[in-house]
């Protein structure tokens, strides 16, 4: 089954890195969080990747067009142009980069790639979020309920501390506690080819009117992630979510 991952946008939230790579580039750990999102559908056996290329996608085929040199140790010659490579490591990937368009939206991104789909059952995830989904088990529960679109919800963390009260009085603080316990889109989809029909052109947003329509047809389910979720969506969360990845607290590194 292919996976598709959008990773075209702006990313204007982070415009300190942005301004130079796409998003989907930006590092943790050394790495690329695209590549962190590939090799935890990689851990589950999904090998075959789709990615939805826009804003400076040629940085990212480069990235993949030479991944074989970014893994490994090299000895250049200069005097007869000769490479030598050392301690060389690589993935069981297959990787198909679609350039979509700079300024086309997440639903046109995904109508332009429907060809390589090959009219298939395939998964969808967003290009800068990482989480522990146990992906098998989201394949089996959407194949249970028989839906057109099953996506992964979650309970993000609260962005601020929060307080302890008794009327007016503190009692005590609480480091960053549990949202307000609503379920939000957490990306990691699974989706039947049937969504081709509500993907009307460049400009449609597909978490606007395709996903509602396709709620209003009852033709969705969500897959109830309690886990580690986060997105990269600033600075403060790239940060953070390298000093996860440095104090080996990243609970997405689901492979070893």
């Amino acid at each position: 089954m292919k996976v598709v991952l959008l990773a075209g946008g702006l990313g204007t939230r982070l415009s300190e890195e942005t301004d130079i790579k796409p998003k989907p580039m930006i590092e943790i750990g050394g790495k690329p969080i695209l590549w962190h999102i590939m090799k935890i559908y990689s851990h589950f056996g999904f090998n075959e990747f789709i990615v939805c290329l826009g804003y400076k996608g040629y940085i990212i085929k480069e990235y993949f067009a030479n991944y074989f040199l970014h893994q490994s140790d090299v000895t250049i010659d200069t005097s007869n142009n000769s490479l030598e490579i050392h301690n060389s490591s690589s993935e069981n990937w297959k990787i198909t980069l679609v350039d979509t368009g700079k300024d086309t939206m997440t639903g046109g991104r995904i109508k332009r790639i429907q060809k390589y789909t090959n009219n298939e059952t395939f998964m969808l995830t967003y290009g800068d979020g990482v989480g522990n989904v146990d992906i098998s088990a989201l394949l089996k529960f959407h194949r249970e309920n028989k839906k057109m679109v099953t996506l992964t919800a979650v309970q993000p963390k609260g962005r601020f501390g929060g307080l302890g009260l008794e009327d007016n009085l503190v009692t005590n603080f609480e480091e960053k506690p549990q949202g307000d316990g609503s379920w939000v889109n957490g990306g990691f989809f699974v989706c039947e080819p049937d969504i081709f029909n509500f993907l009307e052109n460049d400009t449609t947003i597909w978490e606007r009117s395709p996903l509602e329509n396709i709620a209003k047809q009852q033709q969705m389910t969500a897959f109830k992630h309690k886990g580690f979720w986060r997105p990269m969506d600033t600075l403060r969360d790239k940060i953070e979510l390298n000093q996860l990845w440095d104090n080996n607290q990243a609970e997405w590194k689901l492979w070893e």
